[in-house]
């Protein structure tokens, strides 16, 4: 090698050190201390949101969890309150403005001005989107749009009053590439991409910093409570099986510690698995590409027929498969995180 091409190497480890070494200070600088902290997590009642709960309970901030669910709220509050947390449940459906801002209030009332704020709540439906109707990409909409721009614009007067403030939107890497089978639930993370990407643009002056979570699968146990059409068993047992496999999916645990160290770092973005990283990167270089691989995948994928339009809840489409030891991690994950 000649002496030039060294030097020219040298200087670009040396360039590129130097940006590593500044992002990390950068990082350091901006990192956000979570203790006595006012959290609100929607979704929060059990999955990622109550794994979320646990690991910020760990270093002290005050949770305000929000669910549909009663019971499910109830139970986490037990939990958590039994190691030492400080923590508020309020029951609201996200998908109701009305609703969001009712809890907006309450909780000010009880606790004051909320410090951060995670959109988390989520909804699935599995199977062709040939079998889905209207309702399920309303839904969706509802659910990963409407919902966090709902309680975002609730949050956001108190905020930019102090000046601070932070928002993680928990997305998904279906809300990057389009997944088959979960047309809906694609459709409605893209939205909630670009929401989150204008916030973050937008409210930078403020000192409100916006993270848009956009991970790949994930060990919470969720399946139970996705919605699935179609041939609905084989939906479901795909589902588990690619939810369980070391090789497609992450543990809950380690995806919330990757997802709130972006948050307290203040990252644009944060994705995790390798499948989805790799899915990202592909797709980035080229779109004809990754759609043309999932339209070959989609061959594969169970069709159209069995309850047609009609919709099951996983926990409703068990089957030999889907209850095998090839989805043993995906049961325990559920009763780890109150999906039971």
């Amino acid at each position: 090698m000649k002496a030039n091409d060294k030097t020219k190497l040298w200087w670009l480890a040396a360039g590129a050190g130097a940006l590593l070494t500044a992002r990390a200070v950068t990082r350091k600088l901006s990192s956000y201390d979570f203790l006595g902290k006012i959290v609100l997590i929607t979704g929060g009642s059990r999955g990622l949101g109550l794994v979320m709960a646990r690991q910020l309970a760990e270093e002290g901030a005050q949770l305000v969890l929000c669910s549909r669910d009663e019971i499910e709220l109830e139970d986490a509050r037990m939990e958590l309150a039994g190691k030492g947390a400080s923590v508020l449940v309020q029951k609201c459906d996200v998908t109701i403005e009305q609703e969001v801002n009712d809890m907006i209030t309450n909780v000010q009332n009880e606790y004051g001005p909320i410090d951060v704020l995670i959109n988390n709540a989520g909804v699935i439906h599995a199977g062709p989107v040939t079998e889905m109707n209207i309702r399920e990409f309303e839904e969706a909409m509802s659910t990963h749009f409407w919902g966090p721009l709902y309680t975002t614009l609730a949050v956001l007067p108190a905020m930019k009053a102090r000046r601070e403030g932070r928002i993680l939107n928990i997305a998904s890497i279906g809300g990057k590439i389009s997944v088959p089978h979960l047309v809906p639930y694609s459709a409605s993370k893209f939205a909630l991409v670009g929401l989150s990407e204008g916030l973050r643009a937008e409210l930078k002056k403020y000192n409100i910093t916006i993270t848009t979570a956009t991970p790949g699968l994930i060990r919470t146990g969720s399946p139970r409570h996705a919605i699935m059409k179609g041939q609905n068993k084989k939906e479901y047992a795909l589902f588990k099986l690619l939810d369980s496999s070391l090789l497609t999916s992450m543990s809950a645990e380690a995806t919330a510690k990757d997802i709130l160290d972006a948050l307290r770092y203040g990252d644009a973005e944060v994705t995790t698995t390798l499948p989805a990283k790799f899915g990202s990167l592909l797709h980035g270089i080229s779109p004809g590409f990754m759609t043309n691989l999932f339209g070959l995948i989609n061959r594969g994928l169970p069709g159209e027929g069995g309850i047609g339009e009609n919709r099951a809840k996983g926990y409703e489409s068990k089957s030999i498969l889907s209850e095998s030891a090839l989805t043993d991690r995906t049961d325990k994950a559920a009763y780890r995180n109150n999906e039971f």
